[in-house]
């Protein structure tokens, strides 16, 4: 049971060593305004190896349940499913539910873990498989896998996280099915909530310091954008450098006031809270993905200094 990239990338390798008798995934979503449904990943990787594929849009409906059993499924694996799964549910398969879930538990328990570690600044992050109750990510674990954040990007992050979350379910259902599987309660003490992304909760502002700019964009993603408005276009910020360890770039912006924007020595920075950030790559309503210099050659007087920029509501 699963939906994005993450879980066709566990599904794709479920699948080599285990007889999977269903994909369960959530419907055909529409993408842009007059456009067809798309199917999910999970759908599409399922399809290609002749697995059954259901979209429930509940299961709390007794014939969907029903049918779930009919299966007779030895062990139901979950992961990224986006919704939930009653007791009924729960009960059905001999070796119980088990999630795939890409945090170190019990830190970032939730909808978006990827992008909440991000925007903690975590130094590490992980999967986890653990067994599913009716809580929120709250049952207990067996295997834990780790990475380190450093300036990786959410997709980035995801990718990493997919195939270790992959490998640690394959190693979890070999330990499962001898009984050899050890698991681990969660400390409560050390819980915290991924909650889901706002709709501009990433879009960014001159009044956020620095870092919290440059998290903002890592967490970013097509489904979760960074909007800002510079220099008088509207944008989505795809890459910004953190400066702080940058002596030549921190030259270049020193006494940069937050909204303002400079371009210096083919660099385009943009003025913060308590300093400067550097763009890297932007993508321009309308237009395709740029670099900064390719950017600023577009707009006229960008190099006078009078140019500002602000968040998406400034426009």
């Amino acid at each position: 049971m699963g939906t994005p990239e993450f879980a066709a990338t566990i599904l794709e390798d479920l699948v080599q060593q285990h007889e999977v008798v269903a994909a369960y995934t959530r419907p055909d979503a529409v993408r842009g305004r007059g456009a067809e449904a798309v199917a999910s990943p999970v759908k599409r990787v399922a399809e290609r190896y002749g697995i059954e594929v259901r979209c429930p849009k509940t299961l709390r409906d007794e014939s969907e349940q029903d049918h779930l059993a009919s299966l007779a499924p030895d062990v139901v694996c979950v992961a990224a499913y986006g919704m939930i799964l009653p007791p009924a549910v729960l009960d059905i398969p001999e070796y119980g539910c088990i999630n795939v879930h890409a945090s170190l538990l019990p830190s970032w328990r939730g909808a978006a873990p990827v992008e909440r570690a991000i925007l903690a600044d975590e130094v590490e992050t992980g999967v986890c498989v653990m067994r599913m109750e009716e809580g929120l990510d709250t049952g207990a674990y067996c295997i834990c896998r780790t990475a380190n954040m450093e300036d990786k990007n959410a997709d980035e992050l995801t990718d990493e996280l997919a195939n270790l979350g992959s490998h640690a379910l394959l190693t979890a259902l070999v330990h499962i099915q001898e009984g050899a599987a050890e698991w681990i309660e969660q400390d409560e003490d050390r819980v915290t909530y991924a909650d889901k992304i706002g709709k501009h909760e990433l879009d960014l502002d001159p009044a956020d310091r620095c870092r919290a700019l440059v998290l903002k964009v890592r967490a970013s993603s097509a489904a979760h954008p960074s909007h800002a408005v510079v220099a008088g276009r509207a944008v989505t910020v795809l890459e910004l450098k953190d400066i702080s360890n940058d002596e030549r770039a921190s030259e270049l912006a020193a006494g940069m006031e937050p909204g303002e924007v400079r371009f210096a020595a083919k660099k385009l920075f943009l003025g913060a809270t308590g300093g400067a950030v550097e763009v890297v790559r932007l993508k321009p309503d309308g237009k395709q993905a740029m670099d900064a210099k390719s950017f600023a050659a577009g707009v006229q007087g960008i190099k006078d200094g009078r140019m500002s920029w602000g968040a998406p509501d400034g426009v």
